[in-house]
């Protein structure tokens, strides 16, 4: 097991083959956690990644905008990045659909890009950015 640098835990977050999928976990009123899997894609020092209006995740970053993330190998021998943050949500971002498009063609592949774009980059649909604060990884935690 190895600590990567910051860079490195960029590289990771920018893997595009295959991308990694990222596990956000925010906090419910009550003060329970609350983890749901997103999409996501890196811009500069920020992580974006987009959700229903009327999600939970929504409501709950709405209220309390600090979320951590994480991004794992699901196999052999895993490793994994931690981004802790603060959300910053635009509820009606103009490039939104640029977003959708672009964050459904790093998963779906750059065919499916603009099918993506036309499905998600809709009313309703919000663009969320995390200014990257905190970032904590290993390599191969099971070498």
């Amino acid at each position: 097991m190895q600590k990567m640098s910051r860079a490195e835990c960029l590289e990771y977050l920018r893997r595009a083959d295959p991308p990694h999928t990222g596990k956000l976990a925010t906090v419910r009123a009550d003060g329970r956690p609350h983890v749901a899997p997103i999409w996501y894609d890196v811009d500069g020092d920020e992580l974006v990644f987009m959700t229903w209006h009327e999600s939970v995740k929504a409501a709950n970053m709405r209220r309390d905008p600090r979320v951590c993330l994480c991004m794992d190998d699901e196999t052999p021998p895993f490793s994994f990045v931690q981004v802790e943050g603060v959300a910053t949500i635009e509820a009606q971002a103009a490039d939104l659909r640029y977003w959708a498009a672009r964050i459904g063609g790093r998963y779906m592949g750059a065919e499916n890009a603009e099918a993506y774009g036309v499905r998600n980059g809709v009313p309703g649909e919000l663009l969320v950015r995390v200014k990257l604060a905190k970032l904590v990884g290993f390599w191969e935690m099971a070498a």
